[in-house]
């Protein structure tokens, strides 16, 4: 079946998805800085949103994998799950938190930019040593570098109960166990009671529920569309989810559900059309490179905006041109240094997962 195959229109979407979430916070750190900006057009606001289609891609290829070795050999090995799971996303992490924690402690200081710290080292440390980024985020105001670590950890959270959880599961109630979880926290993310798991942003369910349409691939379960129509007619809504506010529901319910729908839907729709969509080969490169990109990009915005800050200073340039060169600029940037980053650095790590398979 298709999901036991290199699906490269995955990289394609994490492509788009990286680029969406790297548009969305430039206009934030321009204007915080005085440069120039623009974020009215919808595109520019969908960050949040595009996060959570990476959470959504990451259920349906980590429980299916999870899916699969248990069928495969009767069990999972935790161990070997984890230390993938650290040789993935711990290099690239904990560079980026220690960069940032330096930068505001001591680099700052030393170039005498004042910045205002509202934690110490040591808790700074500890918050996101221990994957809690998303409360650390909400508690304090740690600076653009740090903030986008939030989503690593709502994803570790999940996988470090899922995965035991799923090794003392039978393979039969996988999906009935996973579907109750999905509805179940759902309910209980949205009632106020639970305000909290709101507050500090635990949306575990859409990485639930990516697993729940993985189950029912390997059941044979088809949820895509088999006409070619149907499938456009999704891809359309998707964008004009990303590119206009036709669907942004003032309902947090119902806009949840939606997502969490067309999200899945999407995932299972775009494996149909793989061989079409993985030709777009420098979309998909920046797919393949899009941890980096992720993670790196606020910093490489902030160093990109300095030097756009003293270009401003010297010469007179009008804002519009301001505005393109700063996003041309950060996004080649990005692009480029996570490209280096992924060769270099990533790839090493990358190489050692294949001993840690089963």
């Amino acid at each position: 079946m298709l999901y036991k195959n290199k699906i490269d229109s995955f990289d394609l979407l994490r492509g788009l998805l990286a680029m969406l979430v790297v548009i969305s916070h430039i206009p934030n750190i321009s204007s915080a800085v005085g440069l120039p900006f623009f974020r009215d057009a919808p595109i520019f606001q969908r960050g949040t949103e595009a996060v959570l289609v990476f959470f959504t891609l990451s259920g349906y290829l980590i429980i299916g994998l999870l899916f699969d070795e248990k069928k495969r050999n009767g069990s999972i090995n935790i161990r070997n799950f984890y230390v993938r799971r650290m040789l993935r996303l711990y290099p690239v992490y904990f560079l980026v938190l220690f960069f940032g924690l330096a930068f505001y402690h001591y680099f700052l200081p030393v170039l005498g930019i004042p910045y205002n710290e509202s934690y110490s080292l040591t808790e700074g440390i500890l918050w996101n040593v221990g994957f809690f980024p998303n409360i650390f985020i909400k508690l304090y105001d740690p600076g653009s570098i740090l903030l986008v670590l939030w989503s690593i950890g709502i994803e570790e959270q999940f996988y470090l109960v899922i995965a035991p959880l799923l090794y003392f599961i039978s393979l039969n109630h996988y999906f009935k166990s996973i579907t109750a979880f999905t509805i179940g926290y759902f309910i209980l993310f949205h009632s106020s009671f639970f305000s909290f798991f709101k507050e500090y942003s635990f949306l575990y369910f859409f990485i639930s529920a990516g697993g729940i349409i993985a189950i029912l691939d390997r059941h044979g379960i088809p949820l895509h569309f088999k006409s070619i129509f149907l499938r456009f007619m999704l891809y359309l809504v998707f964008i004009l989810n990303f590119t206009t506010d036709w669907f942004l529901f003032k309902d947090e319910i119902i806009k949840s559900a939606f997502e969490v729908v067309l999200f899945s839907l999407l995932i299972v729709n775009i494996v149909v059309d793989n061989n079409i969509l993985k030709r777009f080969k420098l979309m998909n490169y920046i797919g393949k490179i899009s941890y980096g990109i992720y993670l790196y990009h606020m910093i490489l915005i902030n160093l990109v905006l300095f030097v756009f800050l003293k270009i401003n200073n010297a010469f007179k340039i009008s804002s519009t041109y301001m505005v393109v060169l700063i996003y041309f600029t950060s996004i080649l940037v990005t692009v480029l240094f996570s490209h280096l980053s992924y060769r270099y650095f990533e790839t090493y790590f990358l190489s050692l997962k294949n001993k840690f398979r089963n």
